[in-house]
């Protein structure tokens, strides 16, 4: 497929539809807020043509979603301000980036052979994964195919929110389209929820950009089914992202381990959406960043087999859970959370360490997102260039799983080529169901 630039047809910048209120004027950010990178999470949600393509509707369609987004943002109302500092958000309706471009292929071009370099052009001036610190803490960009088919590709800070949350604005976003009427009710009260008390500022966790290559891979139903029949008879109820992390993890420290002299420690960090996890669990309209970590360590010369992985996961999940996420929302919430801060440090040992950073979405409603004109086809995200670092999302099934790999060149070279990894991964297969037709 040619890539093509996008003719950028129409740029604004959309505010809320009322005004946000002088109490909610500066909007604190909590301690998992604190915690969370300073960088946009890029997010495209691919629609096929299901009516008209002429000029008048597209220009509805676009009109539809720039007055549901206002709607939505007068809810929404941090997505609409500005950072002001290491502790807050100045909810000041300056409003958020949005752009309309015409991108002249087909969607099935993209759609059945997904290539980074195209799906980058489908992002706001190209801020996916850069520091989104200093500007628009959302960026949207509609895209139409001259099939009629479009895209509709979100930058969100993390600032702001998790995955989680950045669903759920999405969704929440769709069902305002759809129903101008409907009543919102999103949360944005996890500062007052979890007090920092006497904590002192804490260093964000900063992820450079190296030189790195980003690869996908899909995992279908059989293969993690394979995966679980190989450790069922040592681990107990292995989950599909559990078999599924635990053959990335493995298939990356060998690579690593074969372009090093001498084998290094490795640290595996699992982040995890604590809303459910609590005892009592969080709504799901609770808005910002509510996930945290459990991390699991390996040994210069501790030999990697797959059940070990996944049982080590099992347990340090556990762990984390029993020892603090249950408790969290208790009297000793400050208690507890300095001391996970104060365990947390002492796994990063720094010198030779390989550390390695998992984010698994499966489970979130990526595939509800109708905005009128049917679910999406594909959601997907930008190639991930930060260092040793695995996103995964469902299929569209729901069944599968798609991986995200980011490793440095040397270490991809011997991870793409890992017989293992390929008798379970498919390398970038087409996002199209074999069943499926687009115009």
């Amino acid at each position: 497929m040619k890539t093509m630039e996008p003719e950028i047809i129409s740029r604004e910048t959309i505010k809320p539809s009322s005004p946000t209120p002088p109490y909610h004027r500066i909007h604190c950010l909590s301690l998992f807020d604190e915690l969370s990178p300073r960088l946009y999470v890029p997010f495209v949600y691919f629609y096929p043509n299901q009516g008209s393509d002429t000029p008048s509707f597209i220009t509805d369609k676009a009109n539809q979603l720039k007055n549901s987004l206002s709607k939505t943002l007068s809810r929404y109302y941090p997505f609409a301000g500005r950072v002001k500092d290491r502790l807050s958000i100045d909810c000041n309706d300056e409003g958020v980036v949005f752009l309309e471009a015409r991108i002249k292929c087909m969607l099935s071009e993209i759609l059945e052979n997904p290539k980074a370099e195209a799906l980058n052009l489908l992002f706001a001036d190209d801020l996916q994964w850069k520091d989104s610190n200093l500007s628009s803490l959302l960026a949207i960009q509609i895209s139409y195919f001259d099939c009629g088919g479009m895209a509709i590709g979100v930058c969100i800070s993390h600032k702001i929110g998790d995955a989680a949350t950045m669903v759920t604005f999405i969704n929440d976003w769709a069902t305002m389209t759809c129903n101008p009427d409907v009543e919102l009710s999103p949360e944005f009260n996890l500062a007052s929820m979890f007090p920092r008390g006497d904590l002192p500022t804490i260093t964000e966790a900063v992820l450079k950009e190296t030189k790195c290559l980003s690869k996908r891979y899909v995992i279908d139903t059989s293969k993690i089914a394979a995966l679980k029949a190989m450790i069922a008879d040592k681990v107990e109820n292995p989950t599909r992202v559990e078999v599924v992390t635990a053959l990335i993890y493995k298939c990356a420290i060998s690579a690593s381990r074969s372009n090093s002299e001498s084998p290094n420690p490795t640290l595996f960090v699992q982040t995890v959406n604590l809303r459910n996890r609590m005892i009592p669990p969080l709504p799901e309209n609770t808005m910002g960043n509510m996930a945290s970590f459990f991390a699991v360590s390996t040994m210069e010369e501790s030999e990697i087999e797959l059940h070990g992985l996944v049982g080590q996961m099992k347990e340090s999940m556990a762990h984390f859970c029993n020892t603090y996420v249950n408790k969290f929302r208790g009297e000793e919430w400050l208690l507890l959370i300095k001391e996970f801060l104060k365990e947390s440090r002492k796994l990063f040992i720094g010198g030779n360490q390989v550390v390695y950073r998992c984010s698994s979405w499966c489970k979130f409603p990526l595939y509800e997102a109708d905005f009128g004109w049917g679910k999406p086809i594909w959601v997907t995200i930008a190639s991930c260039v930060l260092k040793n670092t695995v996103v995964m999302m469902d299929t569209r099934s729901g069944d599968g799983i798609e991986v995200f790999v980011n490793l440095e060149e040397q270490d991809m070279a011997v991870f793409e080529s890992d017989a293992e990894l390929l008798g379970f991964a498919s390398f970038n297969p087409s996002a199209l169901d074999s069943d499926l037709e687009l115009p």
